[in-house]
């Protein structure tokens, strides 16, 4: 299997590259996720991949919606650590049990924003961006900006990213996770 060609890092294996950013995630979450330790063989995309999450958290979409498009994305590609990771913030924003079940069996949304938000982002990947006036005008309709649309690009940038990466290296399920651990055959 490929994922047992990527390596588990410390601190003490990792290139010297990945160390700082291993640290900083280590120290922000209390612990190195798997995912992070597999990742850091490839510095650069450890880093790129920080850098747009990071910038992807700072845009002007409020929490939830940030959350819903990378569950939609974590769905849609299938990544168990993703989708435990989102759950579990999710729950910390003190989303609906209902949200995160309908988010995580890839369900219509009861919430007619968050569902809009759903929708586009399925739409920008299918149609690669090209999606129309009619899915925008949808999207805008319901309370989202065209600045909105662009950031939803750039979520869709850091959680393929992500997503895939984490798909290729089979990077585990952390123990701090369990309790929202996700099987895809079951969406």
């Amino acid at each position: 299997m490929p994922e047992q060609q990527f390596v588990d890092h410390t601190l003490q294996t990792a290139p010297a590259e990945s160390r700082r950013a291993m640290e900083a995630t280590t120290k922000r979450l209390g612990y190195l996720p798997a995912p992070v330790a597999r990742l850091a063989s490839s510095p650069q995309l450890l880093e790129g991949f920080l850098k747009v999450s990071g910038l992807f958290e700072a845009t002007s979409l409020d929490a939830l919606s940030r959350e819903v498009l990378i569950m939609t994305m974590a769905t849609r590609n299938g990544c168990h650590v993703c989708v435990a990771m989102h759950s579990a913030r999710l729950a910390a924003l003190g989303a609906s049990p209902d949200l995160i079940t309908a988010l995580r069996q890839q369900q219509p949304l009861t919430d007619a924003r968050l569902e809009a938000l759903r929708v586009f982002t399925l739409e920008v990947v299918a149609a690669a961006g090209a999606v129309g006036d009619g899915p925008l005008e949808t999207f805008l309709a319901h309370g989202y900006t065209s600045r909105n649309a662009l950031e939803v690009v750039l979520g869709i940038g850091a959680y393929t990213l992500s997503t895939l990466a984490n798909r290729m290296t089979g990077a585990p399920l952390d123990d701090q996770l369990q309790a929202f651990a996700w099987d895809p055959s079951a969406a």
